[in-house]
Parts: structure tokens; C-alpha cells; sequence
């Protein structure tokens, strides 16, 4: 039996289907883990006289700090090791667990302690009945002539707002101009198409917005028929869901919203204020979706235990470095909690709709 990469481990049972494991990677694993962190962080440093990412390795570790190395080499070793903690402590946990490092020190084993929820009893109802039902029917998937037309009456539109804009010195927020009318919008021609870019005549401009639109469609009738049938799932299966997981899912849904005002330069706190609500408000608005989306995932979790469906190591990690070259500051044991769900959830309704 090959040497465990952590030690003193132990599992405290706590309050609302909660669990709190805390341990130590040794340091041999911490050791091993230094030269993928020194690697992982040396791609985004540039030194006098060296290309990005290939400066030397002491210059590198001079340029960090040996507490940025070990952080991010026990965000890898923590990473590395979940899975076979959860193996041996033979639970199921659900949602992004909170992690704590306890002691970091160089040459030293890494303290951690990680807070997480745990899945509760499901009795699932016959989901791949429930699943050949919807998804051997299939619907037709059409564009008309008309859709495609309102596209491109959109796009003349903002063809003739922007050269309004121009012609009268106007900021891109500023919309002080008058109405456009028809006698505003660009003809369909090749000054047209110069102005939109990207298409080599109308016919090509025609035929990029039907395929676009078709695949828009699809995407969204499959999705459709994916959220059916969670619904129909959940109807005819018996859940028990803590309320830590449904207070999970109202953060999740906070943070979202919270950054789709951003997109428009608006404060949550403005926002509440300009509507006369408070955060708990909101929360408790959103609480029926919030439990429905924590039903959903609860169902999709049992689906991919019991089927046995999980995504391939390789996979997660591509995604992950997508996601980590992004967001440079992401925890890596979030990312990867974040990837494994996404991934799992649509490996499952792959399953579901080869039911058919």
C-alpha cells in the first residue's frame, strides 16, 4: 500500500448535515508540490531580460516570496488530495466546501480544515423513465424569413446609431440625438457590409444569421427539455434538503447578481436602495428558486453517484487552466469544485438523453 500524502486526519460532525475535516500534507507531498507552484507562477512573470515565463528559477522564487510559493503549492497538494480524503472518510459532500490553511511553514507539513456539506437522503423517482418520456419526442427546429430580417434590422439600426453618433460628436452614452427613423438605416450592399464586418456578400450575411439563429434555437429547445426533465425528477422524488445548502445556493445566486449589475456600473447597495429592499429581501424572493436549483443539483449529484458518471481527470484539468489563466486569484480547490460539478452535471444529461 503506497505512503498516504496526508496524516492526522479527522472528521467532526457538525449541525445542519455539516461536516468539518481537518488534517495535514506531509511535507514530502508539500515538497513535491513547490516545484509545480514555482512552474505554475513563473508563466506570468516577466524580469528584465527575459521573456515572459523564462526568467531562472532563483530569480523567479526571489521575485515571489517563499510564502506565495507555498500558497499556491498547498492550493495543488489540497486539490490533489480531496479525493482521496472523502474516499477514505467514505462521505458525500455537495456544494464548494470552505478551506482554512491552519500552519504553512517552509519544510513543513501544510495544517488544513475544510467545511463542507454533506449530501442528504434522496429517494430518487424512475429517472430514466421519466427521461425516454421527454426526450424521444422531438420537435422541429425552424428559422423563418422573418427572423432572419429582424436581425438584420437590428444591425442597420445600430449601424445608423452609431453614425449618428459620430456626426454629432456624441458619447456612446449619450443618447441625446433624435429618433432613427427609415430613412436612417443603411442599405443591404456592400458599404453595408463593410460596416458590420466579417461577410464576404449578403447571401453570406443571410445564410451566417440563419445558422446562428438555428443553433440558438436548438440550444435553448435542448435545455428546455434538460430543465423539464429535472422538474419532472424532483416531482416524484423525496428530498430532504439543509438549509446550509439552500443558503449556498442564495450566495451563488447573489454573486451573480451582483456582477450582472457591475456589467451596467450599478452597486448592490445603490440597487437596494433605488428599489427599497434589503439583501434579505431579495433572499427571501429568490428562496423558491434557490431550493429548486438545490433540488436540482442534489438529483444530478445522485444520478452521476449512481450511475457511476464522472469526468475524465484530463478534462478537468483543461478546464481548470482555462479558468485559472482568466482568473488569476481563483482558489484552485474552488475551481476545481466549480469544473467537476459543471462537468458532471453535463456528462448526466448526456446519460439521461441517450434514454431516448
Amino acid at each position: 500500500m503506497s505512503k498516504k500524502d496526508y496524516t492526522n486526519l479527522n472528521l467532526t460532525r457538525l449541525p445542519l448535515q455539516e461536516v468539518e475535516i481537518t488534517g495535514e500534507i506531509t511535507s514530502e507531498k508539500m515538497g513535491s508540490m513547490r516545484k509545480q507552484a514555482i512552474d505554475s507562477l513563473k508563466k506570468e512573470i516577466t524580469l528584465p531580460g527575459f521573456r515572459k515565463g523564462n526568467a531562472p528559477e532563483n530569480l523567479v522564487i526571489s521575485e515571489i516570496g517563499d510564502i506565495k510559493i507555498l500558497e499556491e503549492a498547498g492550493e495543488m497538494a489540497l486539490e490533489a488530495v480531496y479525493p482521496d480524503i472523502i474516499s477514505e472518510l467514505k462521505i458525500d459532500p455537495i456544494g464548494k466546501p470552505e478551506v482554512i490553511i491552519t500552519k504553512i511553514g517552509l519544510g513543513n507539513p501544510l495544517g488544513f480544515k475544510i467545511k463542507t456539506a454533506l449530501m442528504p437522503e434522496v429517494k430518487l423517482g424512475d429517472y430514466t423513465k421519466i427521461a425516454k418520456k421527454i426526450f424521444s419526442t422531438e420537435e422541429a427546429v425552424e428559422v423563418t424569413e422573418k427572423e432572419v430580417n429582424d436581425v438584420i434590422q437590428k444591425l442597420r439600426a445600430n449601424v445608423a446609431h452609431a453614425k449618428m453618433h459620430e456626426a454629432e460628436g456624441l458619447d456612446e452614452h449619450d443618447h441625446s440625438h433624435g429618433e432613427i427613423t427609415d430613412e436612417h438605416l443603411p442599405e443591404v450592399n456592400e458599404d453595408f457590409l463593410s460596416e458590420i464586418g466579417g461577410f464576404a456578400s449578403v447571401e453570406d450575411l443571410t445564410s451566417r444569421i440563419k445558422e446562428n439563429l438555428l443553433k440558438e434555437k436548438t440550444f435553448k429547445a435542448k435545455d428546455k427539455k434538460r430543465t423539464q426533465v429535472l422538474e419532472e425528477i424532483i416531482t416524484a422524488s423525496t428530498i430532504e434538503i439543509p438549509q446550509v445548502i439552500v443558503d449556498g445556493e442564495l450566495e451563488k445566486m447573489k454573486a451573480q447578481f451582483q456582477d450582472d449589475l457591475a456589467q451596467s456600473n450599478i452597486k448592490f447597495e445603490d440597487y437596494l436602495a433605488h428599489i427599497k429592499k434589503t439583501e434579505s429581501d431579495l433572499k427571501t424572493e429568490w428562496k423558491d428558486t434557490a431550493i429548486k436549483r438545490a433540488k436540482s443539483q442534489i438529483i444530478l449529484n445522485t444520478v452521476a453517484r449512481d450511475e457511476g458518471i464522472k469526468p475524465e481527470e484530463e478534462v478537468v484539468k483543461q478546464e481548470m487552466n482555462k479558468i485559472l489563466s482568466e482568473y488569476k486569484d481563483a482558489e484552485r480547490f474552488r475551481v476545481r469544485m466549480y469544473v467537476e460539478t459543471f462537468l458532471a452535471n453535463d456528462l448526466v444529461f448526456k446519460f439521461l438523453e441517450e434514454q431516448k
